[in-house]
């Protein structure tokens, strides 16, 4: 690529801001990658917990910022999203926005495109995924479908590249001339309504170009309604009037008549400019489409992929771990000793050395690869396919299908599960998708599910566990949106083709994604653990011990001790085991647990409070107060089912 990667502080005033915008799956993100590549951060839009990715780039002289928007399907106020894109691209008023849009489907696409060119600023058409486009036999007149919008229009293919540098060159032309698009015209009645609405606005500041905030009073868009209502009240009844009229003429409500307007719109322009050259055979993508949406055989399809996923993960995961938390730290162990001793400030700092290891012995085998694979399916399109499978029965928890991510990705590590849920469309289904991936079994608990549970008490009371796990998980979701006020959104997204990942994207997203769940994670466990070496060390753990044995002993029956071990779980659930062994100096926990206390124990730590991690995570992204409330309702949780637990496995004679 011609382009050169910016290495200037990121202070630096840029010579020229692009905007991508398009809808989901379109390759946005492998275009801004292939643009940026590992020159570019990512954060959080102001106030809010949706991703701001950003980064720069050197090319003809000019320093350019590029800023990834959310993708979304219209600039409607209904989801943040829409909104953050939308007052980005009217108020910040980027230099040129690239509208990327799906080649095989571009009528669709192009409703978009017209909502954008309502904005009215300098627009360039990136007409995506050309090669499968061509090979669907679907034929697209770049030069006409120029004329038709008065844009430029760049043919590309993200993952090769293809077509990148010429949106740079299209982007800077249309900087240096200062071109400004021409608003898309619809019929008479609408015309005339907007031109009505425009006049009276003349004298109006606005934040927003006249034209479009007179299309938005059209369609009671509320945000607008009200700007408009303090900065010139006499507008509001001519605006009602307005839509009056043109309800009646249309027969329906305003706001649907404006977007038929863009819909035959684009539909006039795809006649245009589209030819099919060929009768387009079925693929091997859509023959696969139909197996992976089938009412019966999808639900088959996705738990294959569900336990291919987690065999590669927890199969070679498990060695990889192994090493970092046995061999390397072993080693480790013994070259600290032999340099400081064993006294009580060397153990603190051995501590922190071991908050490392664990916190590498987990993200690198588990989490590395949890999120490799995902990115992998939802390159490649599947994920979308998954999301619609699940959508039924994820309603009735309050969320949409696109919930299964995070719950999937809870089960490698609850961090990067609830950094997923911000796919959800509205906070309160992030909300709900959060609290519902704190309480599905991670890596960690596993280990101590198999340890116990597995090894002394049969395979069958971990699949016991599980769905009881699974079952709590899907009744917290389905009471958490009885409490929490708003309803349950539609899911409407768009089934993308199938297409061969683009490994750099992926490598790029998983690198991100993992460093920021090394910034979350690592300050808390490594202070945690140090702060848990010095009651240990003042012994303090002891104390506590016998403070919470009204509950370990009188309700869990448990032994003492378990207070001890939950405490050390909050930093690493599978210290558990490390510390029973430790406390009771055997690795033959039969000798000191009974059934029912492996099996009490074992649902507690898939039920109590999540590990530092994860609560540092729901502070980030949820903040403080919800992450109290979260972590004292888990823990009032486990102890209430823990005990519950024990005396009915008593009715049926397991002691």
């Amino acid at each position: 690529m011609e382009a050169s990667r910016a290495s200037a502080k990121r202070d630096q005033r840029p010579d020229l801001r692009i905007a991508l915008a398009g809808q989901a799956n379109v390759g946005k993100s492998v275009i801004f990658n292939q643009l940026t590549g590992l020159h570019q951060h990512i954060a959080n839009w102001p106030g809010t917990t949706v991703e701001k990715a950003e980064g720069t780039l050197f090319y003809k002289g000019f320093l350019i910022d590029v800023i990834d928007l959310p993708g979304i399907y219209s600039l409607t106020h209904y989801s943040l999203e829409e909104r953050i894109s939308r007052e980005y691209i009217a108020k910040e008023k980027p230099d040129v926005v690239v509208n990327v849009v799906d080649a095989t489907a571009l009528e669709r696409h192009l409703i978009f495109t017209l909502q954008l060119l309502e904005l009215g600023r300098p627009l360039v058409l990136a007409l995506n995924m050309m090669d499968l486009a061509n090979k669907s036999g679907i034929e697209i007149d770049v030069h006409a479908l120029e004329e038709t919008l008065g844009i430029p229009v760049v043919e590309t293919v993200a993952p090769r590249g293809k077509g990148v540098i010429q949106i740079l060159d299209k982007a800077i032309e249309l900087h240096r001339k200062k071109l400004m698009p021409k608003a898309p015209s619809y019929g008479k009645e609408v015309e005339e309504c907007i031109r009505r609405l425009e006049q009276a606005l003349d004298d109006v500041d606005l934040p927003y170009p006249r034209r479009w905030v007179a299309i938005k009073l059209l369609e009671k868009d509320e945000e607008i309604w009200r700007i408009v209502e303090e900065k010139k009240p006499d507008v509001i009844p001519l605006a009602r009037d307005l839509i009056s009229e043109l309800e009646k003429v249309h027969g329906h409500d305003s706001s649907i008549a404006i977007a038929n307007e863009r819909a035959s719109l684009a539909d006039q322009i795809a006649w245009r400019v589209v030819r099919i050259v060929k009768p387009r055979k079925p693929s091997l993508g859509d023959r696969f489409d139909e197996l992976a949406t089938h009412p019966i055989l999808g639900y088959l399809i996705a738990i294959l992929f569900f336990l291919g996923v987690f065999s590669l993960v927890f199969g070679i995961g498990g060695q990889v771990a192994e090493f970092f938390e046995e061999d390397l730290s072993e080693a480790l162990r013994g070259i600290w000793v032999n340099l400081f001793g064993v006294s009580a400030l060397p153990e603190i700092g051995w501590s922190a050395i071991e908050g490392t290891l664990f916190l590498l012995g987990l993200a690198i085998p588990y989490i590395l690869p949890l999120y490799f694979l995902t990115f992998t399916l939802e390159n490649w399109g599947y994920l979308s396919r998954m999301s619609f499978l699940m959508d039924s029965l994820m309603h009735k928890a309050g969320v949409h299908g696109k919930a299964v991510i995070p719950l999937l990705l809870g089960f490698g590590c609850n961090v990067p599960g609830c950094l997923a849920a911000r796919i959800m469309d509205t906070w309160r289904e992030r909300l709900i998708a959060m609290i519902m991936t704190t309480l599905i079994p991670c890596s960690a608990v596993t280990v101590v599910v198999m340890g116990l549970v597995g090894r002394y008490v049969g395979i069958e009371w971990v699949v016991i566990l599980y769905i009881f796990a699974l079952l709590t998980s899907f009744l917290v979701g389905v009471a958490a949106s009885r409490i929490l006020p708003g309803e349950a959104v539609e899911l409407i997204m768009e089934m993308p083709s199938y297409k061969v990942p683009s490994f750099k994207t992926i490598l790029v997203m998983t690198w991100f994604r993992l460093r920021e769940y090394f910034y979350i994670a690592a300050p808390l466990i490594i202070l945690s653990g140090v702060i848990i070496k010095l009651l240990e060390l003042s012994g303090a753990l002891p104390i506590i011990s016998d403070l919470l044995s009204p509950i370990t002993s009188g309700w869990l029956g448990l032994p003492k001790e378990v207070g001890i071990l939950l405490i050390f779980g909050v930093l690493r659930k599978e210290l558990i085991l490390a510390m029973l062994a430790s406390l009771t100096g055997t690795l033959d926990f039969s000798q000191v647990l009974s059934a029912n206390q492996m099996i009490t124990l074992s649902l507690i730590t898939m039920l109590y409070i999540p590990c530092v991690a994860t609560i540092s995570t729901l502070i980030k992204e949820a903040g403080m107060k919800t992450a109290i409330l979260v972590t004292v309702f888990e823990i009032a949780l486990a102890i209430i089912v823990g005990g519950a637990a024990s005396r009915l496995l008593l009715l049926f004679g397991i002691s």
